[in-house]
Formats: C-alpha cells, sequence, structure tokens
C-alpha cells in the first residue's frame, strides 16, 4: 500500500488517499483511533460511478462513521474513475440503458454480463484491501460493510470471516446464482429497500432477502425511488453498527 496523500478534515477525521497494487482508495481514521485504542472498520461500497464522482456522498457517509467510533475505507471498482476501461462492462450497461428506455424486460442473461464479472473481479480486489488494511496502527476488527453494489456485498459477506455484520441497499439487479450465495449469510443484516426503485426488481430484492440465512436480518423499506432514502435511514444503519460491529 502506498499512502498518496493525508487530509486532516475539520472533525478531526484523517482522511488518507492510497493505491494498492494500482487500485485508488481511501481511508478515514476518527481521531479518537491509536494503536493503543483502534478503531473498528467500516468498508464502503459505492455503485461503478468512480470516486471522484461518489466523494461527496463518502466522505459525509465516512465522516458519520468516524464519529460512532469507525474507521472507513473503500476502493475504486474495476472498470470505473482512473481504472482502466472494460469494453465488455460497458456494452452490458448500454444495453441495460436501452432496455429500460424501450420499457423491455431485463433478462437473466444480461444481468449477468452486467454483474457477475464486475463482482469476480471486485471481490478478491476488497479482500485484499482488508488484507492491507487491518494490521495498520488504528484500524482493527470486526468488520461491517455498508452499501454500494448488493451482489458484492452478498459475495464478500458469505467468504470473508472477518466481516462480522453488514447494511446492504437492495438497488442493483441480482443474477440468480447470487441467491445460493445468500443462503451462505448468517451475520446479522440490515436491508435497505426503496419501494419504488426504477432500477430494481422489488421481488427479486424480497426475494434474495428470504434467501439470506440469517437470523438477525431486518428489512427496512421506504416510498421512493433510487435516490429518496430518508435521512432517517443513515441513523438506522448507524444504530445497527454500533450494536453488531463494535460489540462482535
Amino acid at each position: 500500500m502506498n499512502f498518496t496523500s493525508e487530509l486532516l478534515l475539520d472533525d478531526g477525521v484523517l482522511e488518507r488517499r492510497f493505491t494498492l497494487d494500482g487500485i485508488p482508495g481511501l481511508l478515514w481514521t476518527p481521531a479518537t483511533a491509536s494503536a493503543s485504542a483502534p478503531a473498528p472498520l467500516i468498508l464502503l461500497g459505492h455503485p461503478p460511478l468512480g470516486l471522484g464522482a461518489m466523494y461527496p456522498r463518502l466522505v459525509s457517509r465516512a465522516r458519520h462513521a468516524a464519529a460512532d467510533g469507525f474507521a472507513a475505507a473503500t476502493i475504486e471498482l474495476p472498470g470505473s474513475g482512473d481504472r482502466p476501461a472494460w469494453p465488455a462492462l460497458n456494452r452490458a450497461r448500454e444495453d441495460l440503458r436501452r432496455a429500460m428506455q424501450a420499457g423491455a424486460p431485463v433478462g437473466d442473461d444480461l444481468v449477468d454480463a452486467l454483474v457477475l464479472p464486475l463482482v469476480d473481479a471486485a471481490a478478491p480486489e476488497w479482500r485484499a484491501a482488508l488484507d492491507t488494511l487491518l494490521p495498520l496502527p488504528g484500524i482493527t476488527g470486526p468488520v461491517g460493510i455498508s452499501g454500494g453494489l448488493i451482489s458484492l456485498g452478498v459475495r464478500l459477506t458469505a467468504t470473508d470471516p472477518r466481516i462480522a455484520a453488514a447494511v446492504l441497499f437492495a438497488g442493483s439487479f441480482v443474477p440468480r446464482v447470487m441467491f445460493e450465495e445468500a443462503r451462505r449469510v448468517t451475520v446479522p443484516l440490515h436491508v435497505l429497500l426503496q419501494w419504488d426503485d426504477e432500477g430494481n426488481d422489488r421481488a427479486s430484492a424480497l426475494a434474495l432477502f428470504d434467501a439470506f440465512a440469517s437470523r438477525d436480518k431486518s428489512l427496512h423499506a421506504h416510498l421512493g425511488g433510487h435516490t429518496g432514502v430518508p435521512a432517517s435511514a443513515a441513523e438506522a444503519a448507524a444504530g445497527f453498527f454500533r450494536r453488531h460491529v463494535r460489540t462482535a
């Protein structure tokens, strides 16, 4: 890991930009974190729009996490931001855009082409980021994961025992194979669903929630579209992490 910049925010949160095997990332640590009192880590997921475009929302989420005593980190997704373009993924996105504009059904083949290659490529990178972040002074487990592509969240939560709890956003299409992976997820879950999300199949989201094997899981549904998440949802997610990550 190579730290490329360091910025102390006005609330005492330390923001550091880094690269890990050429992948850009961001790490935020609260002022209270130290080698003798390390902060548990929250991984901040995000859509494949690039860290630059997502930065205002990411830093806001990180500062809220820091106020609760958590460190937060994220990395750039494959094919996004300054990372090399991914033509096949871009073609799948364009096919999805055309299908939705035409009001045509989004078939399983398109969902698989859109989501599975990205999850297959990204999941090992996020696990490698955890390998590098957790030994840093001031950082510790257990780990929580928050938001982003729900299929990536499912993959990471099902396969990485360091993740103790997850806040997942049911706001993207889900390949059918992910339902089998969901049946291996047993950690506490807090799932957010926008009831009228134009980019999400509500029935599929509900079926995915039902597939999770976690005994401690809750579904928080709100009226409105993809960007209409109410402010109260952030505090509910924060309370979930306070209960399940800090005390895990």
